[in-house]
């Protein structure tokens, strides 16, 4: 096989020729051509005529059908990158011109519906970008080609090719985002709907005079009904986002009556094509009646006032309510005795039929909504807009939703719509699983099942209609016990009332009796005849409604229910039975209610119960929602799960490696129900490190491919075992290096990777300034990057926190040589400069006022973060601070003199305002010590400062003595052995707690500090005459007594 060469532009310049060979390359069977090809449709992208090229290809009727295709695509592609004018490479406005002046009547003309498809899409887009301004007579050309194609004499492919077209521009324009682009549609929208309402009647007419006919409309009026059924989706469109307010034009009412006529006329002949096994194919009548439905159903949604003050509307979703009713009962009810369905029913049976009773229902909803919960908006609402809307409810309330309205829905729903149908039945047993997952209801899938819809509006009444529905729906509760199990179908739909109605019953329903005097006999009832299963289902469904919301029932009689219903060897627990039981269980676990003594007893059997049942099911959902209830049991167990713990651990490996469409899903609950597991083991968790932390590695590597979907949930699972772990191990010190690509990047997972280095900083803070030096410097220029780049406040505040936990780590075991060569890293990485620049920003900018005064991002908590860090520094050795600041002075091309000079007063100025006692203490103790280390002029030149700030945080901190006893530092913990806790804590919660103890703050009385430092500073000065002389006698007086009534000079 020849392989294809790319030829170089150069050699292969664009004209019509040899876009024509490319093209045949691109669509061959030859992967080489293939890509040969492709490749230099791209490069051609942005050369001027590609796009005017492309077309004149696949408006040529003659050429291959792939080759035109292949065109179309690729000009259909190009709109969306280069037709706006903003875009790189934008297609000229020459081209753009031809392209429009071509595309219209290329889609008339068109006689392959799949090519015709396209153009209309690439009308539609153009239409999108281009009308009103550029493009204004876009709708209009299409609405008088509409014209023209209607009359008798023309072609009947030219009408059916404007529908087309126009379909999809309404369509684009209504998808729009914008409030300009929906607002060109409504202007357009009277002059298209009045073209478009004509055709539609016409063709509407000719067919329906043969409605009665099944199965003959013959050729003759096949074009009828597919133009019609077209016409009838633009319209339905048109109507709901081309008009504001559908209800206050005439014309509008008038279209609507007439569709209101047409489903009264075209409903009863549906149960004639049921009848007949016709419904295999589709009908476009019967579409007919669903795009009708459809247009009600949007309506209601997006204008529902508007829906409801529409011809006849009331009427009409009467009529819906008659129509679903009548569905129904042609259904049939079926007994338990006829649940068995060997016949073979085509799966389609009835199909348009139960689409419009679904929209129906949908329809009831969406009157219900506005009733019970109406959609808010910001928008501006007039007073005539206030009106119709109250109009509106007034009506539904009235009528819809009246009293015995509300009641014979409630009854209707819960005895015919709730009770399982063969349908059902077959789905039980031919895809149990899959029937399982749909009914489980997860998402918008109720918008898809009548069964499901039912319940949804049946807990909408419910809920808002307590008073009303309180004693009927008991009545129907005391009814379920009076059933016998021949029922067994119409029970199951009691029991489904019941638990939706929870809620609102809680009050008025002994569900504790009823749990032991009813449902623990039926659940134990055997007989494989009785279909007991279905029965058993609903009662783990009941189960799983009623524990969440009902105190002080029998937990242990409902777990040993629960153990029941999992076991595998009873033959009527079945895979729907089991994997329902699966599911509820997380529901009466997750209440407060919930005491890990009571679980315990029967942990063992339902753990090992659900996780043989994930390795028997097939789909992942499945599999992802019992790891759910695991991950539940686990976290609310919490400790007590130890025991068990291995049996869960052996059951992830397998999973982990499975390979499915969803697999990254699956590995989110891994590492979910991992994390909850290593929380609730705390330091026993150590031993399963070997088997995760590979787990975190593969997916916190740079390059990792899992890394986009897993990473967040790595790195929770990550911190999770740095909380729980008691000593570090080899396989966690190797995982640092994967935090400093994390912290260059002020990404998502910024939070939480700065949390996990904290967690690394208590656990083994050796492991920072112990191991290569360039390492720390990279972490400490990582921390200034992060101060540049003007992170959050939450943020700044974390990477502040954690040089003060590694400032006081590194003095704690490095004495004052480990201060000293972390200061000097802290110079190198210019962290210490990065934080002197934003204080020196905010000093300057506390010294201007007025409208052109300076403005400093470094304020408030912000600056007393970054101070916290100086402070930090001070207290561990306070000779070191100096010389760094000496150094970073020089650099900034200051004295020394100037750049502590201007420090020291930002730092008095903003003691002032810091609000938290523990801070100010905090500074007060760096101070002190700054001043008692260098008791030079550069410092007792503030001494009026120094005693101001010692006089406001002893009066803070020291409160006042209780009888019989002396005053004392009330942040010292006197007694820190008292305040440990009695029960089993995270190893990380130790941790902290010991370094909240070892804290200067804590552990220094302010007054003994002060007042030993204030002797040594006095000293230091030539004794107390010439301390007062030279320094004292520069402070005010009522500074000095202020001072002085402490007691401590």
């Amino acid at each position: 096989m020849e392989r294809a060469v790319e030829i170089p532009q150069e050699a292969n310049p664009l004209n019509s020729q040899t876009l024509y060979n490319v093209l045949i390359h691109a669509s061959s069977t030859n992967q080489y051509q293939i890509q040969s090809g492709t490749k230099q449709l791209q490069n051609w992208e942005s050369y001027p005529g590609f796009y005017s090229g492309l077309q004149t290809i696949f408006i040529s009727t003659s050429l291959p059908f792939d080759i035109r295709y292949l065109s179309a695509i690729q000009l259909k592609n190009g709109i969306d990158k280069y037709w706006r004018k903003t875009a790189v490479n934008a297609i000229s406005k020459k081209e753009k011109a031809l392209i429009r002046e071509r595309c219209l009547e290329s889609g008339m003309n068109e006689p392959d519906p799949r090519i015709a498809l396209q153009i209309a899409l690439i009308i539609a887009k153009i239409t999108r970008f281009e009308f009103p301004h550029d493009w204004p007579d876009a709708i209009s050309s299409v609405a008088q080609q509409l014209r023209l194609a209607s009359r008798p004499e023309a072609n009947s492919l030219y009408l059916s090719r404007a529908l087309l077209i126009l379909l999809y521009i309404i369509k684009e324009l209504a998808t729009g985002r914008l409030q300009r682009t929906r607002a060109n549609l409504q202007t357009a929208a009277p002059e298209v709907f009045q073209v478009l309402g004509k055709v539609y009647v016409e063709k509407a007419n000719i067919w329906m005079k043969s409605i009665g006919k099944i199965g003959e409309h013959g050729e003759a009026t096949s074009d009828d009904l597919e133009q019609s059924f077209l016409a009838l989706r633009v319209l339905r469109r048109l109507l709901v986002a081309g008009y504001e307010h559908p209800n206050r034009h005439t014309e509008i009412q008038e279209f609507w009556g007439l569709l209101n006529q047409q489903f009264g006329e075209i409903t009863p002949h549906l149960s004639q094509y049921a009848s007949s096994f016709e419904t295999q194919r589709p009908h476009l009548m019967e579409s007919h009646l669903v795009q009708i439905s459809k247009l009600h159903l949007e309506m209601v949604r997006v204008h529902p006032a508007a829906f409801i003050l529409l011809l006849d509307s009331v009427l009409l979703i009467q009529a819906y309510w008659d129509f679903i009713v009548n569905w129904e009962s042609s259904q049939g009810l079926i007994t338990s005795s006829e649940v068995e369905i060997d016949a073979e029913v085509p799966e389609e049976y009835m199909t348009y039929t139960e689409r419009v009773s679904l929209k129906g229902l949908l329809l009831l909803r969406g009157c219900a909504k506005m009733v019970y919960s109406p959609t808010q908006t910001f928008k501006y609402q007039h007073n005539a807009d206030k009106e119709e809307r109250k109009q509106a409810i007034e009506m539904v309330k009235s009528t819809l939703l009246s009293e015995n309205m509300i009641n014979l829905m409630m009854e209707t729903l819960v005895s015919r719509f709730f009770v399982l149908r063969p349908k059902d039945v077959r789905g039980w047993q031919e895809e149990p699983e899959e029937w399982e997952r749909r009914e489980d209801g997860e998402g918008d899938v109720w918008e898809f099942s009548i069964r499901l819809c039912a319940e949804k509006l049946f807990l909408d009444i419910v809920i808002n209609n307590k008073d009303l529905l309180i004693q009927p729906l008991l009545n129907v509760f005391h009814k379920a016990a009076s059933i016998q199990l021949t029922d067994v179908l119409l029970k199951d739909s009691i029991y489904a009332a019941i638990g939706l109605a929870a809620p609102v019953l809680d009050q008025h329903l002994d569900f504790a009796t009823f749990l032991e005097s009813t449902l623990v006999p039926e659940v134990q009832i055997q007989g494989a005849g009785s279909h007991i299963n279905i029965l058993r289902r609903r009662i783990a469904l009941l189960l799983g409604q009623w524990t969440p919301i009902k105190e002080g029932l029998n937990r242990p009689l409902i777990y040993q229910i629960f153990q029941f219903l999992l076991d595998k060897d009873d033959k009527i627990n079945d895979i729907v039975v089991r994997v329902t039981a699966g599911r509820q269980l997380k529901n009466v676990i997750d209440p407060w209610e919930f005491a890990a003594e009571d679980f315990m007893p029967f942990a063992s059997a339902l753990l090992g119960r659900i996780m043989a049942l994930i390795e028997e099911v097939d789909l992942p959902e499945t599999k992802m929602a019992l790891l759910s209830t695991i991950s539940a049991i686990v976290v609310k167990m919490e400790h007590h799960i130890i025991p068990f713990a291995d049996q869960i651990i052996s059951l992830l490996p397998p999973l982990w490696t499975q390979q499915a469409d969803n697999e990254y899903l699956m590995k989110q609950s891994i590492l979910t129900i991992l994390a909850a597991l290593i929380n609730s083991m705390k330091g026993e968790s150590l031993r399963y490190h070997q088997m995760i932390l590979p787990l975190i590695e593969s997916t916190v590597q740079p390059e990792s491919k899992t890394g986009e979907s897993l990473l967040e949930d790595a790195l929770d699972l990550w911190g999770a075992i740095l909380v729980q772990t008691p000593e570090p191990t080899p396989g966690l010190l190797n995982l640092v290096q994967y935090l400093l690509p994390m912290l260059r990047t002020a990404s998502e997972t910024l939070r939480k990777a700065l949390e996990i280095t904290e967690s690394y900083v208590l656990l083994v803070p050796q492991a920072f300034f112990q191991t290569d030096t360039v390492f720390l410097v990279r972490f400490l220029s990582a921390f200034a990057a992060l101060f540049n780049a003007q992170v959050k406040r939450e943020a700044n505040g974390t990477t502040t926190r954690l040089l003060e936990l590694l400032i006081r780590a590194t003095s704690t075991l490095g004495g004052v040589q480990g201060c000293e060569t972390l200061t000097k890293h802290l110079h190198e990485a210019q962290l210490l400069s990065t934080l002197l620049a934003g204080l020196k920003t905010a000093h300057d900018a506390h010294q201007t006022t007025g409208p052109n005064r300076i403005h400093s991002n470094v304020d408030g908590i912000i600056e007393t973060d970054y101070f916290s860090v100086l402070a930090r520094l001070a207290i561990a050795h306070s000779p070191t601070f100096i010389i760094a600041i000496s150094h970073i002075s020089t650099t900034c091309h200051e004295s020394f003199d100037q750049t502590i000079e201007w420090l020291l007063t930002e730092w008095f100025s903003h003691l002032e305002n810091i609000g938290t006692a523990s801070k100010k203490k905090l500074m007060c103790l760096a101070l002190t010590a700054i001043l008692e280390s260098h008791p030079k002029a550069w410092a007792l030149k503030h001494l009026q400062s120094f005693m101001t700030a010692w006089t406001d945080v002893i009066t803070e901190c020291v409160g006042e003595p209780e009888e019989g006893e002396q005053s004392k530092d009330n942040l010292v913990y006197w007694d820190p052995e008292g305040l440990k806790p009695e029960w089993p804590e995270a190893p990380e919660d130790t941790r902290n707690r010991d370094m909240v103890f070892s804290d200067p703050v804590h552990r220094i009385d302010i007054r003994t500090y002060i007042r030993d430092n204030i002797q040594s500073i006095v000293a230091a000065c030539g004794g107390p005459e010439a301390f007062e002389r030279d320094w004292l006698v520069n402070v005010d007086r009522d500074v000095v007594h202020g001072f002085q009534t402490l007691g401590i000079l």
